[in-house]
């Protein structure tokens, strides 16, 4: 089993890109700027050895609210700790909130390894000088951004630890479900209540939220991945550098699930945001649930008049699964887990190519295809391509002019025939060769004589 390391101090000091460097990865959100990181973040260290890492929000400053909340998530990072990184700004010198950190951890029995980090272009001796008075003998000097001396602080810290080079981690095959929506939805509420524990920070206040949060949850023997994702506003309303790489981040997880609950606010029904959210899921061909938050404690009308709205914006998005749910007293959210594997199970589904045609052929005697110039549209037959979303390839003759109409009829057919519920489908046609094109027609003799005769009778 591989050791747990926590990264811990207070903020601005460098611990995302610590945590960064020692995965080879872009995973955690990086700014000059304190207190961006709130959650916990899992992640699988790589350099000097194999093991798990968490990234944490600064702890020791005045608290507030929101502080309380990460000094919370920080903490029980550390008691999930085998060893602990506590880092420290070398350029910005020892500081009352490291003191006060240092006295915190010494009273566990964890290890505890200081980590004098932004140590670049300075003598380890200097920089690390007044650190010795926090009491802690284990003492690095490194340079995260640079990536100077991490090799070392590692294989120092998994020394203790039983050899991990032979271990290989088992391909990851839960169900990835990533929950979408505009600020202040109840997106990370709706997660805690699907894991049955406050594991990210709910806040009543927008952009709570900054980073997209991966976290494993077993159920029923089955192995799901929950990703929280930052609330995605209206282009024109986001100023801030770090709410666009929030948005980013919040987009990037679309394309790194298999199935996406998009929130929608049922006191506000579907705005024009979360139609252009909708989009995005629609171009990633991903699953899709449509989850109305909040809908406990509205009136009857008011429910009629939210289904009423949302009836005639997701016109386009027929095949999407709606349910109704209040993320804050759990009512209906129970089902969601349920229908995501529908969904996926769908969306993964192959099917034979003859029952493909057969259904093809029958999709075309209940309604066939519309003559183009006088001429009949043919669809000679069709296989499967691929899935996540299924995807079929349909090869006939004039299949350029087939009507939008007639391909959205061909999908329902599908959908309703194979019980592919949930996802998208996707259909290519492929126009069928000529097999005369670029050959020239040689009349025979008689052939020719008879044009010669009929050419007597054309009008010049």
């Amino acid at each position: 089993m591989l050791p747990t390391i926590a990264i811990v101090g207070r903020p601005n000091v460098g611990k995302s890109t610590l945590f960064n460097a020692l995965t080879k990865t872009r995973d955690a959100l990086v700014a000059d700027q304190p207190g961006l990181t709130r959650d916990r973040k899992f992640g699988r260290g790589i350099v000097g050895g194999n093991c798990w890492l968490i990234d944490t929000g600064g702890l020791g400053e005045k608290s507030d609210a929101m502080l309380e909340h990460i000094t919370q998530q920080a903490w029980l990072a550390i008691k999930e700790a085998d060893s602990i990184l506590f880092l420290v700004d070398g350029r910005g010198g020892l500081t009352a909130a490291d003191e006060n950190l240092a006295n915190e951890l010494r009273k566990l029995e964890t290890p505890v390894h200081l980590v004098v980090n932004k140590a670049e272009g300075v003598p380890k001796e200097l920089i690390s000088a007044e650190f010795y008075s926090l009491g802690l003998d284990k003492i690095h000097v490194i340079s995260a951004a640079h990536q100077r001396g991490i090799t070392d602080l590692m294989l120092k810290i998994l020394e203790r630890f039983p050899p991990t080079e032979d271990y290989l981690p088992k391909d990851d095959k839960s169900l990835k479900i990533a929950v979408l929506g505009r600020p202040n939805v109840g997106k990370s509420t709706l997660v805690n209540r699907l894991l049955g524990y406050q594991r990210v920070i709910t806040f009543d206040e927008p952009g709570t939220t900054r980073d997209s949060i991966f976290i494993p949850l077993e159920k029923d023997g089955k192995d799901y991945t929950l990703i929280d994702t930052a609330g995605v506003r209206r282009r024109s309303k986001v100023f801030e550098t770090i709410e666009k790489f929030s948005i980013i981040k919040a987009l990037q997880a679309i394309n790194a699930c298999n199935v996406v609950i998009m929130l929608v606010d049922a006191t506000e029904g579907m705005t024009v945001q979360d139609t252009n959210l909708l989009g995005y899921v629609l171009d990633s061909g991903r699953g899709l649930i449509i989850a109305v938050n909040k809908w406990d404690g509205l009136k009857h009308d008011y429910r009629e008049k939210v289904k009423t709205n949302l009836d005639r914006k997701l016109h386009f998005i027929d095949f999407a699964k709606i349910h109704f749910v209040s993320a804050l007293h759990g009512t209906g959210v129970d089902k969601l887990l349920d229908t995501a594997n529908i969904i996926w199970k769908s969306a993964s589904r192959k099917i034979h190519t003859p029952r493909l045609n057969d259904a093809l052929q029958e999709a075309i005697k209940a309604h066939a295809p519309p003559l183009v110039r006088g001429r009949r549209i043919k669809l000679r037959y069709i296989n499967q391509a691929g899935n996540n979303p299924p995807l079929f390839i349909i090869h006939g003759n004039q299949v350029e002019a087939l009507p939008d109409s007639y391909r959205r009829y061909l999908k329902n057919f599908f959908r309703e025939t194979f019980q592919l519920e949930g996802t998208p489908i996707h259909l290519d046609f492929k126009q069928g060769e000529n097999p005369f094109a670029g050959r020239k027609n040689i009349l025979t003799p008689h052939q020719q004589k008879k044009k010669q005769r009929l050419m007597k009778h054309v009008k010049k």
